[in-house]
């Protein structure tokens, strides 16, 4: 398994680098916590550790052999004694690729917090859901998860993982500016390191309020709490606790856990789209009354189950994909085709009537008529409602229906819709009859339709 190595490198800097240095091994983190984009693969790290300076110059040298660190986006924010440390500029050496090697100038010695920021790339989060139905179908416990897989080149042990919910606009990928052999282009003559100054109090400051700019993103959230906090056009998840997550692993974490979600369960038949089958569609709206829209719900894969008995047994519904939900929305999922419902309509009678002749007694116009019959059964332990579409060839149509369908509606110029509400096993039937106008029996539908 691969893993970062960095080295902490201390030494006096008495105006050139043929200085003795003393290279040490930096020590292990303390923390960690990890922002992870879904739109993008870029990470921001954020990483304590413990320094031992010096007073005076000391320098910091950050090597990142195996992982995609982008060079410049390295901070480095002192978390004490900031009024006595600066940390000047980075310096990249030439020649040497993911090496950078940090100047300080120190007005104390001993041990100094620290904390790290960096852009990586190679961290990947999915999200992906478990709903469980209530027997009767009305209610749904909602699970939410992310799939954190690491692909860095790093090891991250016990690491605060929070996920960002939102799109974000890249002018260059991290990968690519990790992969640059010169992380600000091809440099000139490179020149002796320039010894430090002591460091000013308004140096200082400026430095740390640019270590706070790059951090703003990552504060970190209270432990063991599911905090979801809006960014703007961004929406942030932090996952409830730490996780150890290797180099080449994938791991998965509960992002929320919310009972009880009013859900619509429709079954639909439309020949002209879904064949001969009946489709089920389950939706819900991502807002207070459905006990969700704190924030929006990332687009993933819903699997749904039902409970079938006291022993908690689960049966599988189906699934469905869907895009990223904003608060207010409502989703309709497809949970595929059910052999439970079933849709039989038959033609029962074809005719033509009502023919217009010509003045050369040829034919100008006729009704196309025919009556069908729709059986509709419901095999389920739980009552369905089922909708009906049917779709015209010709905006120029009317129908009449008989039997028990509970309603039609016209939706739009060339489709009716009817709707069925069947109770647990049981069954309905209706007949309907269309008429479709043709030739210049349409002038009569137009003007009858005025």
């Amino acid at each position: 398994m691969k893993r970062v190595t960095t080295f902490l490198l201390i030494f006096a800097i008495n105006g050139a680098l043929q200085a003795k240095v003393d290279l040490t091994t930096l020590p292990t983190r303390d923390t960690v916590q990890l922002t992870i984009y879904n739109s993008a693969d870029m990470t921001l790290a954020r990483e304590s550790r413990s320094l031992t300076l010096k007073e005076g110059a000391n320098a910091l040298q950050f090597s990142w052999e195996n992982t995609l660190i982008d060079p410049t986006s390295l901070e480095m924010l002192p978390k004490a004694n900031a009024d006595a440390i600066d940390i000047a500029e980075l310096v990249y050496p030439p020649r040497v690729r993911n090496v950078g090697l940090w100047n300080i100038a120190s007005e104390v010695s001993g041990k100094v917090p620290v904390e790290i920021t960096y852009l990586t790339s190679g961290l990947t989060w999915r999200a992906f859901y478990m709903g469980t139905l209530s027997a009767d179908e009305k209610t749904m416990r909602l699970q939410g998860y992310v799939r954190v897989t690491n692909n860095s080149g790093e090891d991250y042990e016990n690491a605060q993982v929070r996920v960002i919910v939102g799109k974000v606009h890249l002018l260059d990928e991290i990968a690519e500016l990790a992969r640059r052999e010169y992380p600000y282009g091809r440099p000139g003559v490179v020149g002796p390191m320039p010894q430090l100054p002591a460091a000013p109090a308004a140096a200082m400051l400026r430095k740390a309020a640019r270590g706070r700019e790059v951090m703003a993103m990552a504060e970190m959230a209270a432990p063991k709490e599911i905090v979801k906090e809006g960014l703007s056009e961004y929406f942030l998840y932090t996952i409830e606790g730490t996780e150890t997550i290797p180099n080449g692993f994938s791991k998965r974490l509960q992002s929320f856990d919310v009972g009880g979600v009013p859900v619509v369960n429709l079954y639909k038949y439309e020949a002209e789209r879904y064949g001969d089958q009946v489709m089920r569609f389950l939706s819900f709206k991502n807002d207070t009354e459905h006990k969700l829209g704190e924030t929006p719900i990332p687009d993933g894969t819903l699997k749904v189950y039902r409970g079938v008995d006291d022993a908690k047994h689960l049966s599988y519904e189906g699934q469905s994909s869907f895009k990223y939900i904003p608060v207010g929305d409502e989703v309709e999922l497809n949970l595929g085709a059910v052999a439970d419902v079933v849709v039989e309509p038959k033609r029962m009678e074809v005719k033509t009537d009502n023919y217009r002749f010509d003045r050369n007694r040829n034919v100008a116009g006729w009704d196309d008529i025919e009556t069908w019959k729709v059986e509709v059964r419901n095999t389920r332990d739980v009552p369905v409602k089922v909708e009906i579409r049917r779709n015209f060839d010709s905006p120029y149509w009317d129908i009449a229906r008989s039997g028990s369908s509970d309603g039609y509606e016209k939706v739009d110029l060339d489709t009716v819709k009817f709707t069925i509400e069947l109770a647990a096993r049981s069954q309905k039937t209706f007949e309907y009859t269309t008429t479709m106008y043709q030739g210049v029996r349409t002038e009569d539908w137009q003007r009858r339709s005025r």
